[in-house]
């Protein structure tokens, strides 16, 4: 039995790689029902898998018109569908937006690429680094030598995933108050770039530089970065308010009058120096007694072993574990209508029957799809 705020949302899912997977999750863990539909074939199940976790899976013949009419159909009675091709493969299947919505006018059709449907560089390739390349989030986040890319979260999965869910619940909402679906053009591009807005502000007032390490928010403040331990392990720093920035000076019993020019940039670097070398002679232990939960604004950093362990974590049961395997929780967290991990990852076709069942096909609809060996069980 599914359950959370969108129980009741019948979704399909064509199988892809990264935002894709990530974003039905995300609808999943809120209790939508997501089939998806992988390429006929055979695929078995892994634990580990866990941005597939919580669908079903019907495993098709995308070659085969009984294939391709067996997608129209369950659109038919979907309330979206989202795909990740470059742009024209899915017209080339039969499966575009312009026949989905005859079939369902209601539809929401979400179309997840890394540069979008169009534009120059709509039909190359690409990956997150390209995509979060050309909206002046790359440039801002590294050493002061190079950047670096900050893993898949600015663009596949914070401005593909997220705006692509963001956009399917958006039109949903429009297609019940209208009648109309639409075709949602989600591209990471966009997405990251959207995700910059109080920086181009900051840019825009004169409050940030092109430089990196040089600005409030990216390592450049003393009182707003990383820092090694004795024992080889860091911490996080954040105190940027002045009360903030007093009770840090506190708790680390700094006393040097240098450190009163808090926001002169120029002293930043003379600072940092100093603060690390305070912070290097107590491990991290020690400075998590000292600081934790305190208003410095301090956290240690943790790796994956480390994270699912800390007593934050486990007090809200930020992780969970499924299948052997430990794995974020669903999120956000909702009082009434709570979301929960719907089961787990599915091998291909391993719901041909029951999904296509549970969707308004017949018994015998579903084993002349088996004869015409357009359906994978």
């Amino acid at each position: 039995m599914r359950q959370g705020p969108l129980t009741g949302l019948k979704i399909v899912e064509f199988a892809g790689i990264g935002p894709g997977p990530f974003c039905g999750m995300l609808l999943s863990d809120l209790g939508a029902d997501v089939v998806r539909i992988d390429r006929k074939g055979q695929g078995r199940a892994s634990p580990a898998d866990i941005t597939a976790r919580g669908r079903r899976s019907i495993g098709l013949d995308l070659k085969n018109p009984a294939a391709i009419e067996t997608c129209l159909k369950l659109l038919e009675s979907a309330d979206a569908v989202f795909e990740g091709f470059r742009p024209g493969v899915m017209e080339r299947l039969g499966l575009g937006p312009d026949v989905a919505l005859k079939r369902n006018p209601k539809l929401v059709y979400g179309r997840m690429t890394g540069w979008g449907q169009f534009g120059p560089y709509a039909n190359a390739a690409g990956h997150d680094m390209n995509y979060i390349a050309i909206t002046g989030a790359l440039n801002a986040i590294g050493t002061k030598d190079k950047p670096i890319p900050p893993l898949n979260l600015v663009g596949d999965f914070g401005g593909g995933a997220l705006y692509l869910a963001f956009g399917l619940m958006a039109g949903i909402i429009s297609a019940r108050e209208t009648g109309k679906g639409q075709v949602i053009d989600c591209a990471m591009s966009d997405g990251a770039a959207s995700l910059m807005a109080m920086f181009y502000g900051f840019k825009a007032g004169g409050g940030w530089s092109n430089e990196r390490r040089s600005n409030l928010l990216d390592g450049g403040a003393h009182f707003y970065d990383t820092y090694q331990c004795a024992d080889g392990k860091w911490i996080s720093i954040g105190s940027i308010e002045p009360q903030f920035y007093a009770l840090l000076l506190e708790k680390t019993g700094i006393t040097d009058p240098a450190f009163a020019a808090q926001m002169s940039r120029g002293e930043w670097d003379s600072l940092r120096a100093k603060l690390a070398e305070v912070i290097g002679k107590k491990s991290q232990a020690e400075w998590c007694e000292i600081m934790d939960a305190t208003d410095v604004c301090f956290a240690p950093v943790l790796d994956l072993d480390e994270a699912p362990k800390h007593k934050h974590n486990v007090a809200r049961q930020t992780f969970v574990e499924l299948g052997g395997v430990v794995q974020p929780a669903p999120a956000p967290r909702f009082s009434e209508t709570p979301g929960a991990i719907q089961g787990p990852p599915p091998a291909i076709g391993a719901h041909d029957r029951e999904a296509l069942s549970d969707w308004g096909f017949s018994p015998d609809a579903i084993e002349a799809l088996k004869t015409a060996g357009a359906l994978n069980g």
